[in-house]
């Protein structure tokens, strides 16, 4: 399945600096690991961002949000965000924090 390769280098640049990022082919996708946990990925057009269930009801009030779902299924805690809601590097370096945030609460993998 394709994805959107403009931003997967979008999120390499948003993730710059991190400790501990590894790139794993996910969801039809690529996946970004951070200290061991998913955080945040692309997968066709969409960027796909853990933000926890605690979160995730905010994170879906947010423009161009939508739940994350995977054969059939909502998962709770992950988020879509499509195309319009990532066009500045301001708004995507935002949904990337809103993952390094919720992934920095968990232990080290």
């Amino acid at each position: 399945m394709a994805y959107d390769e403009t931003l997967v280098w979008r999120v390499r640049e948003a993730l710059a600096g991190q400790d501990s990022v590894e790139e794993k082919k996910m969801f039809g996708g690529i996946t970004f690991m951070v200290r061991g946990h998913m955080t945040v990925g692309v997968s066709k057009e969409a960027l796909m961002v853990r933000v926890g269930p605690d979160q995730n009801d905010e994170a879906l009030a947010q423009p161009y949000a939508r739940p994350m779902e995977f054969t059939g299924r909502s998962m709770n805690g992950f988020v879509f965000v499509d195309p319009p809601g990532l066009e500045s590097d301001e708004d995507l370096a935002a949904w990337v924090q809103r993952g390094l945030t919720f992934t920095s609460t968990l232990a080290s993998k």
